[in-house]
């Protein structure tokens, strides 16, 4: 009886491996479960096999190119968390009901409700000290809609290229074709990262500007880009190319002190040990200035190339030294100005 029940105990541990591992990937091979599960290929069909009949949809495909995928059912089977991972889901939740992402605020608190009662009591009070303890500020950035980057999400995974009219730093919109590679999450922002058939080039594209029309369009052979390169190009690209306003400043103050200063993705490059030169862009001359103020350091802009963001700069300037009164002279009273 004792090995019996061994026995079982090893097939349920494997068949939860097994899912996990349907979940995690879109496409399988037979040989690749076999020897992830360290089983042979007919142990992953019989698997496969139980896996139906407590409810998860596994299509398989025959032939020697074939493998296994986690389908698509008419009802969610139960998930598989551990501790951890049930926590994180919660939090996530939690985050998605006041984020960017418009449409699931509603969906995201009833799917918390269902998990919050499905979760053991030690879970339940870890994630609700944490709500009692954190306040969420509302997000700033232009919503995206969740139909929208589902759509992007997809056509990424499946490797379809995807055409949609995007919307320009001058209002107008042009139409684009791309093979889309990967989404990034920056901030209050969501940012598409694709190679762009017409120019040749990767592109980064921000989603609020995005417009999709129509289903994705006709596969494509993926191009090589690693997570660190697309990292890289979001945050670089993030300090100019999708902005609507830009410019270079020289600051006098190191560049590592200024990179401290400035929010991720500013490019900061030293000119000598004590100058450098920030590359800013925003879509608004305001924010520009403000974000110079930030530096907590001298700097020069040329007025000549940057009109609207030195007239800021002076409104800024004189609504601070408004705020702040006459200037007080060291153990003396205000200076009255002159008169």
């Amino acid at each position: 009886m004792a090995g019996q029940n061994g026995g079982m105990l090893e097939t349920s541990a494997r068949l939860l491996r097994l899912l996990s591992l349907l979940q995690a990937r879109r496409d399988w091979t037979g040989p690749e479960l076999a020897g992830r599960l360290q089983v042979t290929t007919r142990t992953v069909r019989k698997d496969v096999e139980r896996l139906r009949m407590l409810g998860y949809p596994v299509d398989a495909t025959p032939g020697v190119a074939g493998g296994y995928r986690l389908g698509i059912g008419a009802a969610l089977p139960p998930l598989l968390l551990d501790d951890d991972e049930a926590v994180a889901v919660a939090i996530g939740l939690r985050t998605a009901a006041g984020g960017t992402v418009s449409g699931i605020e509603d969906s995201s608190v009833r799917a918390l409700a269902k998990l919050d009662r499905l979760l053991p009591t030690r879970l339940r009070r870890r994630i609700r000290a944490l709500a009692a303890t954190v306040v969420t500020l509302p997000a700033g950035g232009p919503p995206v809609d969740a139909d929208t980057l589902t759509t992007i999400a997809a056509a990424c995974r499946d490797h379809r290229r995807l055409r949609f009219d995007y919307r320009t730093h001058d209002g107008g919109t042009r139409p684009r074709d791309t093979e889309p590679h990967r989404l990034v999450s920056a901030g209050r922002r969501w940012y598409l990262v694709a190679w762009d058939a017409d120019r040749r080039d990767w592109r980064t594209f921000r989603v609020d500007r995005m417009r999709i029309s129509g289903l994705a369009g006709p596969p494509f052979a993926p191009r090589p880009l690693s997570e660190a390169e697309v990292a890289d190009r979001v945050t670089r690209g993030l300090a100019t190319a999708t902005w609507r306003y830009q410019t270079r400043v020289t600051v006098a103050a190191p560049a590592a002190r200024i990179r401290r200063r400035l929010p991720a993705g500013v490019a900061v490059e030293p000119v000598d040990d004590d100058t450098c030169v920030a590359v800013l862009g925003s879509d608004s001359p305001h924010w520009l200035a403000l974000y110079l103020g930030m530096m907590d350091a001298d700097f020069r802009i040329d007025p000549a190339a940057a009109p609207e963001l030195a007239g800021h700069l002076r409104t800024l300037a004189g609504r601070y030294a408004r705020a702040a009164g006459p200037p007080v002279p060291l153990g003396g009273s205000p200076i009255s100005p002159a008169r």
